[in-house]
């Protein structure tokens, strides 16, 4: 008989390293709880961070700006910009290359959910689109 589903408390005191170049706080993912339905993540980019250019194949994204603001370049060729500050949500459907990176002296951070609960599963990097930005 499987487990009993019990709740979790995860404080987010470590770190990965994603394949978009930028480093997550540990949070709720199926690897972390065993949740099967959504992942939702730390981040806090640095003064000067970028990731690389990628997309989230089959799911969806949401994210909360804490503090700072982030620059996003978003669509077929990062053709269009964004740029979302403490406060505001900002939402990715899969699918939709996107781009984003800390231009600011200051950090910025945000929580980051997915309805995908394998955090890196379905990320998919799009080195011939990272040029596009300066």
């Amino acid at each position: 008989m499987p487990p009993k589903p019990t709740c979790h408390l995860i404080r987010p005191e470590s770190s990965y390293e994603g394949k978009q170049g930028l480093s997550y706080f540990t949070g709720i993912a199926a690897e972390t709880v065993g949740s099967t339905g959504i992942c939702m993540h730390l981040l806090t980019m640095p003064p000067g961070a970028r990731a690389k250019a990628h997309m989230h194949e089959s799911h969806e994204t949401a994210i909360y700006v804490l503090s700072g603001e982030v620059h996003t370049w978003y669509g077929d060729r990062l053709e269009q910009q964004t740029v979302a500050k403490a406060g505001d949500l900002f939402y990715i459907p899969a699918g939709v290359p996107h781009l984003p990176a800390n231009l600011s002296d200051s950090p910025a951070s945000a929580v980051i959910a997915r309805t995908d609960p394998n955090e890196q599963e379905s990320v998919v990097l799009l080195p011939e689109l990272d040029g596009l930005v300066a």
